[in-house]
């Protein structure tokens, strides 16, 4: 049954100290007698989806982060499984990943933590702590937490997902690694800053936090002016792209994702509320374009970072 924000749900998000900021205009922008916000100390990561379609192992993946000049890489589980299988030894891979100067910042997994079925839920808890237990062997202390198998289909209720997500940041005790609750755009649910906001306070858990991403918010149909209620500290990575005026939001997919700063999003003003709201994490570069994929792996890699970096330098200049 669709689940709608009431007075007592709205009251909830607004009070949540987890979640509240103070002093931001109505729309999420600075208004006119603010402080601009100053030079944060935001880290550069790269999620190598970006480069899936040249079909390299997580070693090259890891050399072309570190050489394009990143901080922190967000691998797929399913390459660090791929390494496992081969043969190759994961402390191994921690090491190179270390030694590159790289930190695994986040990673990319598939859990089915919140369906209604009981069994299928904790099968996708089992499944998470297998992420959660190999992310670890390389040191990576975050995973994103999609609504994964639940993408179609009813709308659940929120309070029921927020318990599931308790259960699902209760596993990530146990391993050392933090599931962040991640937007999808194009889901039935979580698919809106606000039904992701009251999840992460409604799970009643320390470790509660968000992975919002340009893309997804634009696709879901929230308005980034949401972002001014959420608190910076929050949200530990955030995942940037772009996306292009064509086509339409109802029909735009993950492809048409671009370059931060070669689309059409309000990336200045949301980057300068995110700052002022306290955020002083991670920019994850995440794309999925074909075109990109026929290019050198590195050029792309170098290209997004440079053009992250532009825009977070013009949004606090």
């Amino acid at each position: 049954m669709a689940m709608l924000l009431d007075r007592r749900q709205m009251l909830s998000l607004s009070a949540a100290g987890a979640l509240t900021s103070a002093g931001l205009a109505v729309q999420g922008l600075p208004t006119a007698n603010a402080a601009q916000p100053t030079s944060p100390t935001i880290r550069y990561c790269f999620n190598t989806s970006t480069i899936r379609g040249q079909n390299l192992t997580i070693e090259e993946e890891v050399d072309i982060a570190a050489k394009a000049g990143y901080q922190g890489i967000e691998p797929w589980i399913s390459k660090i499984e791929d390494h496992k299988k081969s043969g190759k030894s994961l402390a191994d891979l921690k090491k190179r990943i270390a030694d590159s100067g790289l930190k695994v910042e986040s990673a990319i997994g598939f859990a089915q933590w919140i369906v209604e079925d009981p069994d299928k839920r904790k099968q996708g808890l089992e499944h998470a702590k297998r992420d959660m237990d190999l992310l670890a062997q390389i040191g990576g202390s975050r995973i994103a937490a999609p609504p994964a198998g639940a993408t179609n289909g009813p709308k659940l209720d929120l309070l029921e997902v927020a318990q599931r997500y308790h259960a699902l940041l209760e596993v990530g005790q146990q391993t050392g690694v933090v599931p962040e609750l991640e937007l999808w755009g194009f889901s039935a649910n979580l698919s809106r800053l606000g039904e992701v906001a009251m999840v992460v306070v409604e799970a009643n858990h320390p470790d509660a936090c968000m992975m919002p991403d340009v893309y997804h918010i634009y696709k879901g149909g929230s308005d980034f002016s949401g972002l001014q209620t959420i608190s910076g500290h929050a949200i530990p990575v955030f995942h940037m792209n772009d996306y292009p005026a064509e086509p339409p939001r109802e029909k735009i997919n993950d492809s048409a994702r671009v370059f931060p700063g070669d689309g059409i999003a309000p990336l200045k003003p949301m980057i300068q509320t995110l700052i002022g709201n306290g955020f002083a994490g991670v920019f994850s570069l995440e794309l999925f374009n074909p075109e990109y994929w026929k290019r050198d792996a590195l050029e792309v890699a170098q290209e997004g970072l440079d053009k992250m970096k532009a825009c977070v330098a013009e949004a606090t200049a």
